[in-house]
Formats: C-alpha cells, sequence, structure tokens
C-alpha cells in the first residue's frame, strides 16, 4: 500500500503516533508479502528490489520523503522474507500513474 502521509519526513506527528502508524504500515506488508508469496533468493547475497512508486493522487512528492516514509514498509517485507533487510539492493521508480501503491519486485 502507499505508505500513510504521518511516514512523511515532514510530518510533525508525535512521536508515538507515529511509532503506532510504523507498526501498522510494516504488519500491512509484512501481510501482502506472505500473501503474494515472495521468497528471498537462497544465500547471503544482496537482495536486488524494484520498488515503483504509484501515487495517490497528482500532487507533487519528493522523491527522498517517498523513499524515507515507506522504510518500515522494507521493514515488514523483510521480516516476510526472514531475511536482514541490509541484503536489499533497491532501484526506485518513480511514476505520475494514480494508483495510491508502490510495487515492490524482487529480480
Amino acid at each position: 500500500p502507499w505508505p500513510p502521509k504521518e511516514l512523511s519526513p515532514n510530518s510533525n506527528l508525535h512521536w508515538s503516533k507515529k511509532a503506532k502508524k510504523k507498526k501498522e504500515y510494516r504488519t500491512a506488508c509484512w501481510a501482502l508479502t506472505l500473501e503474494a508469496k515472495l521468497q528471498a533468493p537462497q544465500g547471503d547475497g544482496k537482495i536486488e528490489i524494484e520498488i515503483t512508486f504509484h501515487p495517490p493522487d497528482k500532487r507533487h512528492r519528493d522523491a527522498d520523503n517517498m523513499v524515507a516514509a515507506i522504510k518500515s514498509g522494507l521493514d515488514g517485507v523483510a521480516d516476510a522474507l526472514k531475511v536482514n533487510d541490509k541484503r536489499f539492493l533497491p532501484n526506485f521508480k518513480f511514476t505520475d500513474t494514480v494508483l495510491g501503491m508502490v510495487i515492490l519486485e524482487i529480480k
């Protein structure tokens, strides 16, 4: 799913409320990863992933803020794959297609 606006680095949300949103997003991404039956490549090497951002509307967003906002979601993916997220080697793509989601592919 698209990360909640509260996870943006520009959000001034109280830390405890932000922590709750992070946990919710991490759990949602964990569940979707399990549902999609994604599997990590064998071994200890890097895992190439492609992350494509499809915003929920036509407003301008900074690429670095989008990347920062999905951090807890990537943690959820790593949890589901049972890997350390330091193995991820991400390639980020940014589209203008309004879908309100982030698509992650393991290459």
